[in-house]
């Protein structure tokens, strides 16, 4: 077997391909914590709940299940705008909750359509008194870059921000470093409609790491069939050079 490497296509060649190697060992190493955080985020999620009072750093505890008792102030309830269900355009309903620890907290209930928004037309749905309800710790949320900003005075809210929510209801003892999304329980569907337990995040690390190694063993194809197709790369005794008539 004979090589006789090209300077500038070698140039180029062995730098990109080391780059797209690293990219691809990259997506695996991502890969593998992608995993592991959907095994604990699943594991949290349908752990047995803990009281509000136990929950201690929300980082630590983001989608652990929680088993609140208390209240709800139904009267200062906000409306997260552009939310859907199956389809369907709506909001969904976020309602200060004063637990018995004396802790409180925004939960977001669930969605309910644009007829079904004004408090009279469902009385049905306002719990009144002392109640128990499980729900989902969740991180404040960010805001998209093509998400407005919230604008409270006009009751439109994009982005669920505790800290924003508390200061507009002049709440300060709400719990800004978290909230909690409602479980719905059982199979009967009422308003608002709650969240189902499901995790559901994006784990393509693997498509992404087998398109690095693929672009990576096409830039090889080239620069082998690149060599070959010019006489340097190839099996038995190597061409000879061709030789110059001299005159």
């Amino acid at each position: 077997m004979y090589f006789r490497a090209m300077l500038l296509p070698t140039l180029f060649t062995v730098p990109a391909l080391i780059t797209l190697l690293a990219l691809g060992s990259w997506q695996l190493q991502r890969l593998s914590w992608k995993t592991d955080l959907i095994a604990e985020l699943e594991t949290a999620a349908t752990a047995p709940p803990i009281r509000l009072e136990e929950v201690g750093p929300p980082q630590q505890n983001r989608f652990r299940r929680v088993q609140l008792v208390g209240r709800f102030d139904h009267g200062a309830e906000i409306f997260l705008t552009g939310r859907t269900y199956e389809g369907n355009a709506g909001f969904h309903v976020v309602t200060p909750f004063i637990d018995t620890s004396g802790m409180q907290i925004l939960v977001n209930r669930g969605w309910v359509s644009e007829e079904y928004r004004p408090q009279e037309k469902r009385t049905f749905s306002l719990t009144l008194g002392e109640t128990e309800l499980q729900a989902i710790i969740r991180l404040p949320q960010k805001r998209g870059y093509f998400v407005p900003e919230n604008d409270p005075q006009k009751g439109f809210w994009f982005t669920l921000i505790p800290a924003e929510i508390a200061t507009f209801l002049g709440r300060e003892a709400v719990q800004t470093g978290y909230y909690a999304d409602a479980v719905r329980v059982g199979e009967v569907i009422t308003l608002p409609i709650a969240a189902r337990v499901r995790i559901d995040l994006p784990n393509a690390h693997l498509n992404y790491a087998l398109t690095w190694f693929g672009l990576a063993l096409s830039l090889l194809g080239v620069y082998i069939a690149f060599h070959h197709a010019q006489g340097r790369l190839g099996f038995g005794r190597p061409p000879a050079a061709p030789q110059t008539k001299q005159k």
